[in-house]
């Protein structure tokens, strides 16, 4: 079986910007920014050999604040900027209850199944407490990257750090502990 690192999108790999406390994404292909350290972090998680992937929620799309194909522009854009193994979205809103939505935990699983993942020996990465959730359902364990966002943390992580970067850090000396 396989490690991995899920990831969620905005606020953990890119540029978001923050409108009464909470965190949007952006709309526009121009406003997409991938944050200082990602580069980095992603491959030291690599050289680690966790395959990394994208789980990320998009419901904008489904709400007409944006198209699919610049989401998906986007995703290729980070997917192929950062060497990540994939992407998984959920284009959904809360009001859809679907499975894929974190969070509930669909899109961990699915990408689990896809890469044959050890859940219990891998990572769920996000800024906010549906990323935690989601990777805390689906049986990894949790970083929630903090943020400044007013919003309740429903679930506790198992890591609270400020950085993608401290994240890789963190793993990587966990991983030799292991060893």
């Amino acid at each position: 079986m396989n490690n991995a690192i899920f990831l969620d999108r905005d606020g953990v790999i890119n540029n978001i910007i923050i409108s009464k406390g909470l965190p949007l994404s952006p709309s526009k292909f121009e406003e997409f920014k991938i944050l200082p350290g990602v580069r980095e972090s992603i491959s030291k998680l690599k050289e680690l050999n966790f395959y990394c992937i994208l789980v990320t929620n998009q419901p904008d799309v489904s709400r007409g604040k944006i198209k699919k194909e610049t989401v998906v522009k986007m995703n290729e854009y980070v997917k192929n900027e950062l060497g990540l193994n994939d992407v998984f979205v959920c284009f959904h809103d809360d009001k859809d209850n679907c499975q894929c939505r974190k969070p509930k935990p669909g899109l961990i699983l699915n990408a689990s199944y896809k890469w044959n993942v050890d859940l219990k020996n891998s990572y769920m990465i996000g800024d906010r407490w549906k990323d935690i959730e989601a990777g805390r359902l689906a049986g990894c364990k949790t970083i929630l990257i903090k943020s400044n966002y007013v919003e309740e943390i429903k679930t506790k992580p198992d890591f609270e750090l400020d950085s993608l970067f401290s994240a890789a850090i963190l793993i990587k000396k966990l991983n030799n502990e292991k060893k």
